[in-house]
C-alpha cells in the first residue's frame, strides 16, 4: 500500500482500521514507558506512531502468504446470463455454492447470482419462507419464475479480485459487500477462481493454517 508523503503515519489509515488494531491511550503508552528502564527521549505521539508502523509491518509478514489466487476455488462452472433460473439452481446444488459468477462469451464476469438473487426471484426474503410457502401450497411457485434468466436476477456490477490480491485488498473488497463470495480475475478480466469468504476467513487466523 503506498503511502502519500503527507500521510500521518502516527495515523491508522481506514484498512488498518478494518483489521481490529487496538488504539492506544496516551495512558497505556505512558505505563508501558515506566516500564523500561532508563530515560526514553519519545513522545507518547511518536511511541503510537511507531506502534502503527510495526503492527502494518507484523500484519504484512504474517499475512504474507495469502493471495486471492492462492485461497481462490479453481473448480467452478459458471453461469451465463442467458440461463433461466430453473437451471441455474442445480448447479449451485452440485457444486455445493451459494454464490456463483456470472459470465460472458469472453468468460468476462458481468455479474454474480447468489442465493439471495434466487430467493428475490422467486418471491421469498429467506429459505424459510419460501419452505413455507411451499408446504402450504406446493403450486406456489409459478413457472414464469422458474424460467426467468440469470441475467435479469444476478447482482452488477460485482465486487471482485485479482489474483494477485493481498490480505487488505481481500479484506476491503468483503467489507464492501456482504456476499458470501466475490470473484477472483486474471489480469485481462477473465474468471479465474471464486474466493468464499469462510474460506479468507479462516487463512486469516494463523493457528489455523497448515
Amino acid at each position: 500500500m503506498t503511502q502519500s508523503p503527507h500521510d500521518d503515519p502516527s495515523e491508522p489509515t481506514s484498512e488498518e482500521d478494518d483489521l481490529a488494531e487496538i488504539e492506544l491511550t496516551d495512558d497505556d503508552i505512558l505505563e508501558a514507558m515506566r516500564e523500561i528502564p532508563g530515560y526514553l527521549d519519545i513522545t507518547t505521539m511518536d511511541f503510537r506512531a511507531v506502534y502503527h508502523l510495526a503492527h502494518r509491518h507484523a500484519l504484512d509478514r504474517l499475512f504474507s502468504g495469502i493471495t486471492a489466487g492462492r485461497l481462490m476455488r479453481r473448480e467452478v462452472r459458471p453461469l451465463t446470463p442467458d440461463i433461466p433460473l430453473a437451471e441455474a439452481i442445480p448447479s449451485f446444488v452440485r457444486q455445493g455454492l451459494k454464490s456463483l459468477p456470472v459470465v460472458d462469451g469472453q468468460r468476462r464476469v458481468i455479474g454474480i447470482l447468489t442465493e439471495t438473487d434466487v430467493l428475490g426471484g422467486l418471491g421469498a426474503e429467506t429459505f424459510l419462507a419460501l419452505m413455507a410457502r411451499v408446504i402450504a401450497d406446493a403450486k406456489c411457485i409459478k413457472s414464469e419464475q422458474h424460467h426467468r434468466p440469470v441475467g435479469e436476477l444476478m447482482t452488477a456490477p460485482v465486487v471482485s479480485v485479482p489474483l494477485h490480491a493481498g490480505l487488505r485488498e481481500i479484506l476491503a473488497a468483503f467489507a464492501s459487500h456482504p456476499g458470501r463470495a466475490m470473484p477472483v480475475l486474471t489480469t485481462d478480466g477473465r474468471l479465474a477462481g471464486l474466493l468464499p469468504r469462510k474460506v479468507f476467513l479462516n487463512a486469516c487466523h494463523p493457528d489455523r493454517r497448515p
